[in-house]
């Protein structure tokens, strides 16, 4: 009789996934389910994607690729770097992998002993904390307050740091609140992480091009550059580009842990798909148009659904300043009772309740650290997003 092993048994399953699969199990039964449970783009792959994996299978490049990735991939990563974060980097600084999920894998196999503690920012992506713990690792969560637009203060990174602190977790743009880091909390941040010299830092950027009101991503790489050898720069062409199903992330950081993390991917996947590559090649060494377009249909997107949600009464809702996530507070709806009857009793009872008695699938708060709130994303046609927003209404206002 199979037995999982103890650090897999006590593991959930990411609520992104779980919330979107409950989704499509009603949506086969016929309800007229609307999910806005992932952060899956709702545009088409870019045309020179596809010209890029055309051009991989015309070139015979089908067999074994490096395990670091192909060149002509890698030099047009640190191209990327260059003229996105004014960043000149060695390509033995760069490797590429199957998602930025497997890079963020990658890293903290290579990096975590058991007890090693890991600072995530909270509210945060749901797998950082869950592949700490499959390591042995300890997250350790540091609130990030609604009212201060969900941005990490210098002081209260400062409070978290321990002598067992291994890694800290940055992802600016935020899943799932949108928050941005400005240039000055950043510098902020280099100033206590200067005097923690045993922390490396992980800078998830998979939504850097995502940002909006004329908001500018910065890396903390470019503020401070004493401390590259420290930091390791997550990304991907999954979001920005509509390629979240091509499986591509990419990672720059110092040169031992990517030979360290080069290597836990031999043992693992091997390199990735040779196409995939070529795709990926492709839009990051082409023109920023696309990305651009479709930036501005987030915004208008953001624009009209905050816009909603903060005008249904005991409903709060920070402006996100980037990604396509509305992160809305529902503590005014905790301790009632739903239109059927049904005791909400925490965010997760909402969320639940929700696709129950709306068809509307989101994903509860806590699951990101943060509780009586929930993520929608707004990665979604407007006639969905319109009708979203009238379910979420109904059942509020129908809540008593």
């Amino acid at each position: 009789m199979f037995r999982p092993a103890s650090r897999i048994a006590s593991l959930p399953s990411p609520a992104t996934i779980a919330m979107a699969a409950r989704a499509r199990e009603l949506k086969a039964e016929g309800k007229p389910v609307i999910s806005l449970a992932l952060g899956q783009p709702d545009f088409a792959s870019p045309e020179e994607a596809l010209e890029g994996a055309i051009e991989e299978v015309r070139d015979g490049h089908t067999g074994y690729p490096p395990l670091a990735g192909q060149k002509t991939l890698l030099e047009a990563v640190a191209y990327k770097f260059r003229r996105d974060n004014a960043l000149d980097v060695p390509l033995s600084r760069l490797m590429v992998a199957n998602g930025g999920k497997q890079i963020i894998f990658n890293a903290f196999m290579a990096s975590i002993e058991a007890g090693d503690e890991v600072i995530v920012p909270a509210p945060y992506w749901v797998s950082y904390p869950l592949i700490v713990q499959m390591f042995g690792g300890c997250p350790v969560e540091v609130s990030c307050l609604e009212e201060n637009n969900f941005r990490l203060k210098a002081e209260d990174l400062a409070k978290a740091i321990t002598p067992r602190t291994r890694w800290l977790v940055l992802n600016f743009p935020n899943n799932p609140t949108g928050a941005i880091m400005e240039r000055a909390d950043l510098e902020a941040l280099a100033e206590v992480l200067r005097k923690a010299p045993h922390v490396m830092i992980m800078s998830d950027e998979i939504y850097e091009h995502l940002t909006f009101s004329g908001k500018k991503h910065v890396s903390l790489a470019q503020i401070a550059p004493d401390l590259a050898d420290r930091i390791l720069i997550v990304n991907g062409v999954s979001k920005a580009y509509a390629m979240t199903g091509w499986r591509v992330g990419f990672a720059c950081g110092p040169e031992a842990l990517i030979k360290a993390m080069v290597k836990v991917q031999g043992n693992i996947s091997s390199g990735i798909c040779t196409l995939a590559q070529g795709g990926a090649r492709a839009v990051l060494s082409g023109p920023m148009e696309g990305v651009e377009a479709m930036k501005r249909v987030y915004e208008e997107r953001r624009d009209r659904v905050v816009g909603f949600l903060r005008n249904i009464p005991g409903v709060s809702c920070a402006m996100p300043q980037g990604a396509f996530y509305a992160f809305p507070g529902f503590t005014a709806l905790i301790g009632k009772k739903t239109p059927s009857g049904r005791m909400l009793d925490n965010d997760v009872d909402l969320a639940e309740a929700l696709l129950e008695e709306q068809h509307l699938a989101t994903v509860p708060g806590s699951s990101f650290g943060k509780g009586s709130h929930l993520r929608l994303s707004f990665a979604a046609s407007d006639e969905e997003l319109a009708e979203a927003c009238r379910r979420l209404e109904r059942f509020v206002l129908g809540c008593s």
